[in-house]
């Protein structure tokens, strides 16, 4: 029996197993007992634990079963939030998220197994969310969410809950809510820090009014590029299941007008205030000029994703391919080739002869300094030799390509990028090399 065949026996069993799972369900569900205060049988025994909670009681539980909560985002925010509003017995949890589930995925996607590696991620949260609390119905949207969708989705539920890692669809996340008169619960994280707030709640500020402009493109940095450790994202993805909820049974300290922050080195927590709301926001102030959503990859400029974000900073005359470089390597023609990714990558795997001058050294004060007493030493007073600077995909190798020829003065264009970094060398010149 060959790999392809095995696959479509277990998938036809998932599913025979799923058929199954759905009538036990269905049976249990007609066996239970609807109390007189809104609650089934079985819906008083899960939830007795919080029910117990004056904040809470029975009064909130039937608050909370009755709600609806959009989760935008299937990744390290949007599932331990989504188990955690699921566990708590949100009435109805939407669920996008335009990827599938990647090995990469699962050290802080906790959502899924191995065995949901290529799956849709919102089809396999849902089967998941479902098999855990049958009482809660997951709808899944498998789609990238824009100006032309959001509005007729956000429609339907209560609460937005933002687990996206882009710029962009937080503009459009915000201003949606902003005209459907909905709360935005809003969380990032990057490395071993994460951050938390709520907009657009009692009159509090939405996310334009702390952030009127969006942040130059090449000053952001996601967690597929600066790495996050996967119980700092949980931490906070499990908060915003917390506001959601305490919006939700409407009580105090929700956290509008108040942003925290979590540093995951040193366990602590710290909350700052923000600015109230702005009369003069753009979207939300007292006469806005946003009546109606935009282009916002073209208002952030930059891609409305957490993938690649596929900078083009150089001109091309600027830039080589992995496959120009490869000819340069195998000609053994006299070069220098710079890599600039950090050191942790750096020891995941390098080309050979490579030399390692981070980027995020680079562009420190001194950094340039630095870098040029490296480079002298390595070109031992050759200033004729050509430059080549790589990254993991293309990005940070443009960024220091701009400062190298600033400083050096590279008039004869002697110092260039090689376009996709290591991802591009993997998939194009040599499959066996490693990928992160």
């Amino acid at each position: 029996m060959d790999e392809d065949q095995l696959i479509r026996e277990i998938e036809e069993l998932k599913k025979l197993l799923k058929e199954k799972e759905d009538n036990l369900t269905q049976l249990r569900s007609k066996k239970q007992i609807l109390q007189k205060n809104g609650l089934k049988n079985d819906e008083i025994m899960r939830y007795s634990r919080q029910i117990l909670i004056p904040e809470i009681s029975v009064k909130g539980q039937v608050k909370i079963k009755k709600s609806s909560v959009l989760i935008v985002g299937a990744g390290g925010l949007g599932c331990p939030s989504a188990l955690y509003l699921a566990g708590a017995g949100i009435g109805k949890i939407g669920i996008i998220d335009y990827d599938n589930v990647e090995l990469n995925n699962l050290h802080r996607q906790l959502l899924f197994t191995i065995h949901d590696l290529g799956r849709a991620k919102v089809e396999a949260a849902a089967e998941h969310l479902t098999r855990l609390n049958e009482n809660v119905v997951v709808i899944p949207y498998k789609m990238q969410v824009d100006s032309t969708n959001i509005l007729n989705i956000i429609k339907d539920y209560d609460i937005v809950l933002d687990a996206t890692d882009n710029v962009p669809t937080r503009y459009l996340l915000n201003d949606a809510c902003v005209l459907s008169k909905k709360p935005l619960v809003s969380g990032s994280a990057l490395k071993m820090e994460g951050q938390l707030t709520v907009y657009n709640y009692k009159n509090g500020p939405c996310y334009r009014c702390v952030f009127p402009q969006p942040p130059p493109p090449e000053t952001v940095v996601n967690c597929g590029d600066g790495g996050v450790i996967g119980a700092v994202v949980g931490t906070i993805g499990v908060l915003q299941a917390l506001e959601v909820i305490k919006i939700i049974l409407n009580i105090s300290g929700v956290l509008s007008e108040r942003l925290v922050l979590f540093d995951g080195m040193e366990a602590a927590f710290r909350t700052i205030k923000l600015r109230p709301k702005n009369p003069n926001c753009a979207i939300c102030g007292n006469n806005p000029m946003i009546t109606e959503l935009i282009d916002y990859e073209q208002f952030c400029k930059s891609r409305a994703n957490d993938k690649n974000p596929n900078l083009k900073l150089l001109k091309n005359e600027e830039r080589i391919t992995v496959e120009e470089y490869h000819k340069i390597k195998n000609l053994s023609t006299p070069h220098l080739l710079i890599d600039v990714r950090s050191s942790e990558e750096f020891q995941i795997c390098h080309l050979d002869d490579a030399i390692n001058i981070p980027y995020i050294d680079i562009k420190k004060k001194g950094g340039l300094e630095k870098a040029e007493e490296i480079i002298k030493e390595k070109l031992q007073g050759c200033k004729d030799t050509d430059v080549y600077v790589l990254c993991r995909r293309g990005n940070d190798s443009q960024r220091a390509v701009k400062l190298f020829k600033e400083f050096f003065k590279d008039e004869n264009n002697r110092i260039k990028d090689i376009v996709g970094g290591i991802h591009s060398w993997t998939h194009k010149i040599d499959s066996q090399f490693p990928i992160y």
